[in-house]
């Protein structure tokens, strides 16, 4: 096994032992693309780093044609059709109100305005002017303004507040004009993470979506954020909660995963055991998303998203195999947890994807034994 850690640190700049990395959550250097040293990913079909896509976790044709038509001409009825015909109920309507609303987020960010300049995101502003009665129009504004909080101002400050106090009106107008959605109350469980509601106060927003959309996975994603110690709970809360919503989950739910994103939020920033990712918390965690993505039916829109997560475990684990077949289902795309937290999507994915091959080669792995 030390043999294959000195392989693996063949594709990672400044270190030489690998038992003493400092195990940052999300960060691990790698040698520049192209080195003689470093794995290549075109021997397995993978994406190269340049091209691959940090918008969404997985792909979504139908949203990514529609973003691209939306905003290129910055006419948002596209945009409003399809949410439209997207189901309340299921995953893939939450998914696509945060893309276009973080889109609008991000145009805005590029283009703020001026005198003589339209301000980005401003299909968004016309769409709510000219269908303030449209639901999805109503939801995609909340989202945008929760996002713009994150982005543009500091929790706990005034400008944060105001924007989140505007966010909360505009979920309770969402939740109005489609009072059998669950997405506004999923986007007000931000909100209730930036204005710190009561225990009490939550519970009961958790309750509507509960009655909405008992086992919907991003709902329980999002709501786990809030039970994490660095926000309104504690370690242990927030594993009480994952592992009570995997515990009732039905078969072919993704929430058997939800512990491994509890114990994601609680990784320390430092960690020298070489043993913590074997350790018996983070192996049950992971075979319970594995379960899950196996047992997920195809087409779910959350599976890329505990692939994600399951890439970084079971390469830290040392699972090389198991890290090269979940490679398999989200390569191309980067816009999740944990990567999403790095500066650089992009190339962090592709250090562990990196590390993924050179592990699985070290064990007599190649391109003709792993299965597609």
């Amino acid at each position: 096994m030390e043999i294959l850690w000195v392989l693996v640190a063949l594709v990672m700049l400044g270190f030489v032992l690998l038992p003493f990395l400092r195990r940052r959550r999300g960060v691990i250097e790698q040698v520049p693309p192209g080195h003689p040293d470093a794995a290549d990913p075109a021997n397995y079909g993978f994406v190269p780093q340049e091209e691959l896509d940090v918008r969404m976790p997985g792909p979504d044709q139908d949203l990514l044609d529609v973003l691209d038509l939306v905003q290129r001409t910055q006419d948002y009825r596209a945009a409003a059709q399809l949410l439209a015909g997207t189901e309340t109920e299921g995953e893939l309507r939450w998914q696509r109100v945060q893309a276009f609303a973080g889109a609008a987020a991000l145009e805005l960010r590029h283009r703020p305005g001026g005198v003589h300049e339209v301000p980005g995101g401003q299909w968004l502003r016309v769409w709510r002017a000219e269908q303030p009665k449209d639901p999805g129009g109503a939801a995609v504004h909340a989202e945008f303004l929760v996002q713009q909080a994150w982005r543009t101002a500091t929790p706990g400050t005034d400008e944060f507040r105001i924007i989140m106090e505007e966010a909360r009106e505009m979920c309770g107008q969402a939740a109005l004009l489609a009072p059998g959605d669950p997405v506004p109350y999923i986007v007000e469980l931000s909100v209730a993470r930036g204005l710190a509601y009561s225990q009490p106060e939550f519970e009961k927003l958790w309750l509507k979506i509960l009655d909405r959309a008992p086992v919907h996975m991003g709902a329980h994603l999002a709501a786990l954020h809030y039970w994490c110690e660095k926000w309104h709970g504690s370690r242990k809360l927030a594993m009480a909660f994952a592992e009570a919503a995997a515990a009732r989950a039905p078969q072919g739910s993704l929430l058997a995963a939800l512990p491994l994103f509890a114990v994601f939020e609680h990784l320390p920033e430092v960690n020298l055991v070489s043993t913590f990712y074997q350790s018996e918390v983070v192996t049950k965690a992971v075979h319970g998303a594995l379960h899950a993505v196996h047992s997920a039916p195809s087409g779910d829109p959350v599976v890329a998203h505990v692939r994600h997560l399951l890439i970084f475990f079971l390469v830290r684990s040392e699972r090389w195999a198991e890290a090269m077949n979940q490679l398999i289902g989200v390569d191309g795309h980067v816009g999740a947890l944990p990567w999403t937290l790095s500066e650089d999507p992009a190339a962090e994915f592709a250090v562990y994807r990196a590390l993924a091959v050179a592990g699985y080669e070290a064990n007599g792995g190649s391109p003709a034994t792993l299965p597609h």
